[in-house]
Protein backbone atom coordinates (compact mmCIF):
# COMPACT_ATOMS: atom_id res chain seq x y z
CA UNK A 1 0.00 0.00 0.00
CA UNK A 2 0.98 3.61 -0.49
CA UNK A 3 0.64 5.42 2.83
CA UNK A 4 0.75 9.17 3.42
CA UNK A 5 1.68 9.62 7.08
CA UNK A 6 1.35 13.01 8.80
CA UNK A 7 2.93 13.58 12.23
CA UNK A 8 3.18 16.65 14.51
CA UNK A 9 6.85 15.90 15.26
CA UNK A 10 9.92 14.40 13.62
CA UNK A 11 9.71 10.73 14.68
CA UNK A 12 13.37 10.52 15.65
CA UNK A 13 15.04 10.24 18.11
CA UNK A 14 12.64 7.84 19.85
CA UNK A 15 12.66 9.84 23.09
CA UNK A 16 9.05 10.91 23.68
CA UNK A 17 6.11 8.51 23.69
CA UNK A 18 4.79 9.73 20.33
CA UNK A 19 8.21 9.53 18.69
CA UNK A 20 8.77 6.00 19.99
CA UNK A 21 5.40 4.93 18.64
CA UNK A 22 5.76 6.47 15.19
CA UNK A 23 9.40 5.46 14.71
CA UNK A 24 8.68 1.80 15.47
CA UNK A 25 5.54 1.75 13.32
CA UNK A 26 7.52 3.23 10.42
CA UNK A 27 10.17 0.58 10.86
CA UNK A 28 7.72 -2.31 10.52
CA UNK A 29 5.12 -0.81 8.18
CA UNK A 30 7.86 0.04 5.68
CA UNK A 31 8.69 -3.65 5.22
CA UNK A 32 5.60 -4.21 3.06
CA UNK A 33 4.37 -0.70 2.29
CA UNK A 34 5.55 2.52 0.67
CA UNK A 35 5.46 5.47 3.06
CA UNK A 36 5.56 9.19 2.35
CA UNK A 37 6.12 11.10 5.58
CA UNK A 38 5.09 14.70 6.25
CA UNK A 39 6.43 15.70 9.68
CA UNK A 40 6.31 19.01 11.50
CA UNK A 41 9.39 20.41 13.21
CA UNK A 42 10.04 23.32 15.56
CA UNK A 43 13.78 23.93 15.30
CA UNK A 44 16.22 23.57 12.41
CA UNK A 45 18.35 21.25 14.53
CA UNK A 46 15.66 18.57 14.15
CA UNK A 47 16.36 18.35 10.41
CA UNK A 48 19.52 16.35 11.10
CA UNK A 49 17.35 13.39 12.12
CA UNK A 50 15.92 13.00 8.62
CA UNK A 51 18.78 10.66 7.70
CA UNK A 52 17.63 8.16 10.35
CA UNK A 53 14.20 7.94 8.71
CA UNK A 54 15.18 7.66 5.04
CA UNK A 55 15.52 3.88 5.11
CA UNK A 56 11.85 3.60 6.13
CA UNK A 57 10.29 6.29 3.94
CA UNK A 58 10.08 6.71 0.18
CA UNK A 59 9.87 10.49 0.58
CA UNK A 60 10.16 12.79 3.61
CA UNK A 61 8.86 16.35 3.87
CA UNK A 62 9.81 18.29 7.00
CA UNK A 63 7.57 21.33 7.53
CA UNK A 64 8.12 24.22 9.92
CA UNK A 65 5.65 24.93 12.69
CA UNK A 66 5.97 27.63 15.42
CA UNK A 67 9.17 27.05 17.40
CA UNK A 68 7.60 28.30 20.62
CA UNK A 69 3.95 27.80 21.56
CA UNK A 70 3.68 31.10 23.45
CA UNK A 71 4.24 33.39 20.48
CA UNK A 72 2.05 36.47 20.09
CA UNK A 73 0.67 35.21 16.76
CA UNK A 74 -0.41 31.92 18.33
CA UNK A 75 -2.13 33.61 21.24
CA UNK A 76 -3.80 36.19 18.96
CA UNK A 77 -5.10 33.51 16.57
CA UNK A 78 -6.39 31.40 19.46
CA UNK A 79 -8.30 34.29 21.02
CA UNK A 80 -9.78 35.60 17.77
CA UNK A 81 -10.58 32.36 15.96
CA UNK A 82 -12.56 29.20 16.57
CA UNK A 83 -9.38 27.11 16.72
CA UNK A 84 -8.04 25.93 20.09
CA UNK A 85 -4.48 26.70 21.15
CA UNK A 86 -3.29 23.13 20.52
CA UNK A 87 -4.32 23.33 16.85
CA UNK A 88 -2.88 26.82 16.35
CA UNK A 89 0.52 26.01 17.85
CA UNK A 90 0.82 22.88 15.68
CA UNK A 91 -0.27 24.43 12.39
CA UNK A 92 2.01 24.76 9.36
CA UNK A 93 1.07 26.51 6.10
CA UNK A 94 3.96 24.65 4.49
CA UNK A 95 2.54 21.26 5.50
CA UNK A 96 -0.93 22.14 4.20
CA UNK A 97 0.53 23.18 0.82
CA UNK A 98 2.69 20.07 0.49
CA UNK A 99 -0.11 17.67 1.41
CA UNK A 100 -2.41 19.33 -1.13
CA UNK A 101 0.22 18.91 -3.85
CA UNK A 102 0.93 15.30 -2.91
CA UNK A 103 -2.75 14.35 -3.05
CA UNK A 104 -3.11 16.03 -6.46
CA UNK A 105 0.01 14.44 -7.95
CA UNK A 106 0.03 10.96 -6.44
CA UNK A 107 -2.37 8.16 -5.65
CA UNK A 108 -2.34 7.04 -2.02
CA UNK A 109 -4.25 4.11 -0.54
CA UNK A 110 -4.57 5.62 2.92
CA UNK A 111 -3.72 8.74 4.93
CA UNK A 112 -2.43 8.13 8.46
CA UNK A 113 -2.91 11.22 10.69
CA UNK A 114 -1.04 10.90 13.98
CA UNK A 115 -3.08 13.04 16.45
CA UNK A 116 -6.23 14.98 15.60
CA UNK A 117 -4.42 18.34 15.52
CA UNK A 118 -2.64 17.50 12.25
CA UNK A 119 -6.01 16.96 10.57
CA UNK A 120 -6.47 20.66 9.58
CA UNK A 121 -3.59 20.17 7.13
CA UNK A 122 -5.51 17.50 5.19
CA UNK A 123 -7.98 18.76 2.55
CA UNK A 124 -11.25 17.15 1.49
CA UNK A 125 -10.24 13.93 -0.22
CA UNK A 126 -11.56 10.53 -1.24
CA UNK A 127 -8.46 8.85 0.17
CA UNK A 128 -9.46 6.98 3.37
CA UNK A 129 -8.07 8.66 6.50
CA UNK A 130 -7.08 6.88 9.70
CA UNK A 131 -6.84 9.21 12.69
CA UNK A 132 -4.64 7.94 15.53
CA UNK A 133 -5.41 9.43 18.94
CA UNK A 134 -2.47 8.78 21.26
CA UNK A 135 -4.55 10.30 24.04
CA UNK A 136 -7.82 12.20 24.39
CA UNK A 137 -6.39 15.69 24.23
CA UNK A 138 -9.21 17.69 25.75
CA UNK A 139 -9.07 15.47 28.86
CA UNK A 140 -5.33 16.06 29.20
CA UNK A 141 -5.77 19.80 28.73
CA UNK A 142 -8.55 19.88 31.32
CA UNK A 143 -6.22 18.15 33.79
CA UNK A 144 -3.57 20.77 33.02
CA UNK A 145 -5.99 23.64 33.64
CA UNK A 146 -7.13 22.09 36.93
CA UNK A 147 -3.49 22.01 38.06
CA UNK A 148 -3.07 25.78 37.60
CA UNK A 149 -3.21 28.19 40.56
CA UNK A 150 -6.75 29.14 41.56
CA UNK A 151 -6.49 32.73 40.28
CA UNK A 152 -5.51 31.49 36.79
CA UNK A 153 -8.35 28.97 36.71
CA UNK A 154 -10.75 31.88 37.09
CA UNK A 155 -9.72 33.19 33.66
CA UNK A 156 -12.54 32.49 31.21
CA UNK A 157 -9.95 31.98 28.45
CA UNK A 158 -9.10 28.45 29.66
CA UNK A 159 -12.73 27.33 29.83
CA UNK A 160 -13.35 28.63 26.31
CA UNK A 161 -10.27 26.89 24.97
CA UNK A 162 -11.33 23.56 26.51
CA UNK A 163 -14.74 23.92 24.84
CA UNK A 164 -13.08 24.67 21.48
CA UNK A 165 -10.62 21.79 21.90
CA UNK A 166 -13.35 19.28 22.68
CA UNK A 167 -15.47 20.49 19.76
CA UNK A 168 -12.68 20.20 17.18
CA UNK A 169 -11.34 16.94 18.50
CA UNK A 170 -14.77 15.37 18.12
CA UNK A 171 -15.21 17.07 14.72
CA UNK A 172 -12.08 15.38 13.37
CA UNK A 173 -13.03 12.01 14.87
CA UNK A 174 -16.14 12.16 12.68
CA UNK A 175 -14.22 13.44 9.66
CA UNK A 176 -11.86 10.44 9.68
CA UNK A 177 -12.87 7.09 8.19
CA UNK A 178 -11.51 5.25 11.23
CA UNK A 179 -10.19 6.31 14.64
CA UNK A 180 -7.40 4.35 16.28
CA UNK A 181 -6.76 4.58 20.03
CA UNK A 182 -4.11 3.01 22.26
CA UNK A 183 -6.31 1.77 25.10
CA UNK A 184 -9.75 0.36 25.80
CA UNK A 185 -10.50 3.23 28.19
CA UNK A 186 -9.90 5.79 25.42
CA UNK A 187 -12.07 3.78 23.03
CA UNK A 188 -14.85 3.61 25.61
CA UNK A 189 -14.75 7.38 26.08
CA UNK A 190 -14.86 8.08 22.35
CA UNK A 191 -17.74 5.67 21.79
CA UNK A 192 -19.70 7.19 24.67
CA UNK A 193 -19.52 10.55 22.90
CA UNK A 194 -19.69 9.39 19.26
CA UNK A 195 -21.32 5.91 19.19
CA UNK A 196 -21.31 5.63 15.39
CA UNK A 197 -17.56 5.98 14.97
CA UNK A 198 -15.48 3.13 13.62
CA UNK A 199 -12.74 2.57 16.20
CA UNK A 200 -9.85 0.17 16.74
CA UNK A 201 -7.36 -0.34 19.57
CA UNK A 202 -3.73 -0.46 18.46
CA UNK A 203 -1.73 -0.50 21.72
CA UNK A 204 1.61 1.06 22.46
CA UNK A 205 4.52 -1.32 22.83
CA UNK A 206 8.17 -1.44 23.85
CA UNK A 207 10.92 -0.26 21.54
CA UNK A 208 13.02 -3.23 20.45
CA UNK A 209 16.12 -1.64 21.97
CA UNK A 210 14.50 -1.59 25.44
CA UNK A 211 13.65 -5.30 25.64
CA UNK A 212 16.40 -7.30 27.32
CA UNK A 213 17.62 -10.36 25.40
CA UNK A 214 17.25 -12.20 28.69
CA UNK A 215 16.75 -11.16 32.28
CA UNK A 216 19.89 -10.47 34.27
CA UNK A 217 20.88 -12.53 37.27
CA UNK A 218 19.04 -11.81 40.50
CA UNK A 219 19.59 -8.22 41.59
CA UNK A 220 21.13 -7.20 44.91
CA UNK A 221 18.23 -5.71 46.86
CA UNK A 222 20.35 -4.54 49.81
CA UNK A 223 21.18 -1.16 48.22
CA UNK A 224 18.24 -0.52 45.86
CA UNK A 225 17.53 2.43 43.59
CA UNK A 226 13.96 3.54 42.98
CA UNK A 227 13.62 4.83 39.41
CA UNK A 228 11.23 7.07 37.49
CA UNK A 229 11.75 8.26 33.92
CA UNK A 230 9.69 10.61 31.80
CA UNK A 231 9.59 13.60 29.49
CA UNK A 232 9.23 16.56 31.87
CA UNK A 233 7.67 18.78 29.25
CA UNK A 234 4.53 16.82 30.25
CA UNK A 235 2.59 17.82 33.36
CA UNK A 236 1.82 14.23 34.42
CA UNK A 237 5.52 13.39 34.67
CA UNK A 238 6.33 16.55 36.65
CA UNK A 239 3.49 15.70 39.04
CA UNK A 240 4.81 12.14 39.44
CA UNK A 241 8.37 13.30 40.14
CA UNK A 242 7.21 15.81 42.77
CA UNK A 243 5.01 13.12 44.34
CA UNK A 244 8.07 10.85 44.67
CA UNK A 245 10.32 13.61 46.06
CA UNK A 246 7.86 15.17 48.50
CA UNK A 247 5.42 12.44 49.48
CA UNK A 248 7.12 9.06 49.05
CA UNK A 249 10.83 9.52 49.66
CA UNK A 250 10.83 11.28 53.10
CA UNK A 251 8.90 8.47 54.80
CA UNK A 252 10.59 5.75 52.75
CA UNK A 253 14.00 7.03 53.83
CA UNK A 254 13.00 6.63 57.48
CA UNK A 255 12.07 2.98 56.95
CA UNK A 256 14.63 1.93 54.31
CA UNK A 257 17.62 4.28 54.69
CA UNK A 258 19.66 2.42 52.05
CA UNK A 259 17.21 3.34 49.30
CA UNK A 260 18.23 5.90 46.70
CA UNK A 261 16.03 7.60 44.09
CA UNK A 262 16.85 8.32 40.45
CA UNK A 263 14.55 10.59 38.43
CA UNK A 264 15.58 11.02 34.80
CA UNK A 265 14.33 12.37 31.49
CA UNK A 266 14.16 15.23 29.05
CA UNK A 267 13.85 18.65 30.67
CA UNK A 268 14.53 17.13 34.11
CA UNK A 269 16.18 20.44 35.03
CA UNK A 270 12.62 21.75 35.32
CA UNK A 271 12.43 19.87 38.63
CA UNK A 272 15.13 22.11 40.08
CA UNK A 273 18.26 21.13 41.99
CA UNK A 274 18.09 19.10 45.19
CA UNK A 275 20.54 19.05 48.07
CA UNK A 276 19.54 15.51 49.04
CA UNK A 277 22.44 13.21 48.14
CA UNK A 278 20.08 10.21 47.90
CA UNK A 279 17.92 11.75 45.14
CA UNK A 280 19.63 12.02 41.77
CA UNK A 281 18.00 14.16 39.05
CA UNK A 282 19.37 13.16 35.63
CA UNK A 283 18.74 15.35 32.59
CA UNK A 284 18.77 13.28 29.38
CA UNK A 285 19.35 14.77 25.95
CA UNK A 286 16.67 13.77 23.38
CA UNK A 287 19.05 11.60 21.32
CA UNK A 288 20.93 9.95 24.20
CA UNK A 289 19.25 6.57 23.81
CA UNK A 290 22.18 4.71 25.38
CA UNK A 291 21.75 6.65 28.63
CA UNK A 292 18.08 5.68 28.78
CA UNK A 293 18.92 2.00 28.21
CA UNK A 294 21.61 2.10 30.89
CA UNK A 295 19.24 3.59 33.47
CA UNK A 296 16.54 1.01 32.80
CA UNK A 297 19.11 -1.76 33.01
CA UNK A 298 20.89 -0.73 36.21
CA UNK A 299 18.12 0.51 38.54
CA UNK A 300 16.16 -1.75 40.87
CA UNK A 301 12.50 -0.78 40.92
CA UNK A 302 10.32 1.46 38.71
CA UNK A 303 7.54 3.46 40.33
CA UNK A 304 4.91 5.45 38.44
CA UNK A 305 2.62 7.62 40.60
CA UNK A 306 0.79 9.01 37.57
CA UNK A 307 -2.62 10.57 38.11
CA UNK A 308 -3.24 12.51 34.88
CA UNK A 309 -5.18 11.01 31.94
CA UNK A 310 -3.82 9.92 28.61
CA UNK A 311 -2.94 6.91 26.46
CA UNK A 312 -0.73 4.09 27.70
CA UNK A 313 2.61 4.66 29.34
CA UNK A 314 5.53 3.45 27.27
CA UNK A 315 7.93 3.99 30.17
CA UNK A 316 6.07 1.33 32.18
CA UNK A 317 6.31 -1.14 29.31
CA UNK A 318 10.00 -0.26 28.92
CA UNK A 319 10.61 -1.03 32.60
CA UNK A 320 8.80 -4.35 32.26
CA UNK A 321 10.74 -5.24 29.12
CA UNK A 322 14.08 -4.38 30.70
CA UNK A 323 13.47 -6.51 33.77
CA UNK A 324 12.39 -4.04 36.46
CA UNK A 325 9.28 -4.65 38.56
CA UNK A 326 6.77 -1.79 38.35
CA UNK A 327 4.68 -0.21 41.08
CA UNK A 328 2.10 2.07 39.50
CA UNK A 329 -1.08 3.96 40.19
CA UNK A 330 -4.25 2.68 38.53
CA UNK A 331 -4.16 5.61 36.12
CA UNK A 332 -0.57 4.80 35.17
CA UNK A 333 -1.39 1.29 33.95
CA UNK A 334 -4.69 2.24 32.30
CA UNK A 335 -4.95 0.49 28.95
CA UNK A 336 -2.37 -2.21 29.74
CA UNK A 337 -3.39 -5.85 30.11
CA UNK A 338 -1.71 -6.30 33.46
CA UNK A 339 -2.74 -8.05 36.69
CA UNK A 340 -2.08 -6.67 40.14
CA UNK A 341 0.52 -8.62 42.14
CA UNK A 342 1.29 -10.78 39.11
CA UNK A 343 3.10 -8.66 36.51
CA UNK A 344 2.65 -5.24 38.14
CA UNK A 345 1.92 -3.91 41.62
CA UNK A 346 -0.73 -1.22 42.12
CA UNK A 347 -0.56 1.63 44.64
CA UNK A 348 -2.60 4.83 44.73
CA UNK A 349 -1.37 6.93 47.67
CA UNK A 350 1.94 7.53 49.46
CA UNK A 351 1.27 4.94 52.16
CA UNK A 352 0.44 2.25 49.60
CA UNK A 353 3.53 3.06 47.51
CA UNK A 354 5.79 2.85 50.56
CA UNK A 355 4.20 -0.40 51.72
CA UNK A 356 4.50 -2.02 48.27
CA UNK A 357 8.10 -0.81 47.80
CA UNK A 358 9.09 -2.34 51.15
CA UNK A 359 7.28 -5.57 50.31
CA UNK A 360 9.05 -6.02 46.96
CA UNK A 361 12.49 -5.05 48.22
CA UNK A 362 12.33 -7.36 51.25
CA UNK A 363 10.79 -10.36 49.46
CA UNK A 364 13.20 -11.62 46.79
CA UNK A 365 10.81 -14.33 45.59
CA UNK A 366 8.01 -11.83 44.99
CA UNK A 367 10.44 -9.40 43.33
CA UNK A 368 11.61 -12.09 40.91
CA UNK A 369 8.09 -13.33 40.24
CA UNK A 370 6.74 -9.88 39.30
CA UNK A 371 9.64 -8.96 37.04
CA UNK A 372 9.64 -12.33 35.28
CA UNK A 373 5.90 -12.27 34.65
CA UNK A 374 6.14 -8.67 33.41
CA UNK A 375 8.94 -9.58 31.02
CA UNK A 376 6.95 -12.55 29.66
CA UNK A 377 3.88 -10.33 29.11
CA UNK A 378 5.87 -7.75 27.13
CA UNK A 379 7.44 -10.43 24.95
CA UNK A 380 4.03 -11.98 24.29
CA UNK A 381 1.75 -8.95 23.77
CA UNK A 382 3.68 -5.71 23.40
CA UNK A 383 5.89 -6.06 20.34
CA UNK A 384 5.80 -3.39 17.63
CA UNK A 385 6.06 -5.98 14.86
CA UNK A 386 2.64 -7.37 15.83
CA UNK A 387 1.12 -3.93 16.40
CA UNK A 388 2.17 -2.81 12.91
CA UNK A 389 0.34 -5.82 11.43
CA UNK A 390 -2.81 -4.87 13.33
CA UNK A 391 -2.60 -1.30 12.04
CA UNK A 392 -2.07 -2.61 8.52
CA UNK A 393 -5.33 -4.55 8.87
CA UNK A 394 -7.15 -1.32 9.78
CA UNK A 395 -5.80 0.26 6.58
CA UNK A 396 -6.85 -2.72 4.45
CA UNK A 397 -10.37 -2.82 5.91
CA UNK A 398 -10.93 0.71 4.62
Amino acid sequence: MKILMVTPYVPYPPSSGGQIRTYNLLKYLSQKNEITLVALYKNNEEKKYESYLKKYCRKIYLCKRPSSPWQFNNIFKTIFSSSPFLVVRNYSDEAKTIINKLLNLEKFDVIHAETFYVMPHIPETKVPTVLVEQTIEYKVYKHFVNSLPFYLRLLVYFDIDIIKLKYWERFYWKKANAVVVVSSSDEKLIRSEEPKLKTSIIPNCVGDEMIADKLSEKKDLRFPTIFFQGNFFWLQNVEAANFIINKIYPQLNNELPNVKVVIAGQNAKKLGSLVNKNINIVNIEPDDINKVKELFKTNTLFIAPIFGPGGTRLKILAAMGSGMPVISSVTGIEGLEVTNNKNVVIANNPEEFISKIKKLLTNKDLYEKVRNKAYELVKEKYQWSQTAKELESVYKNL
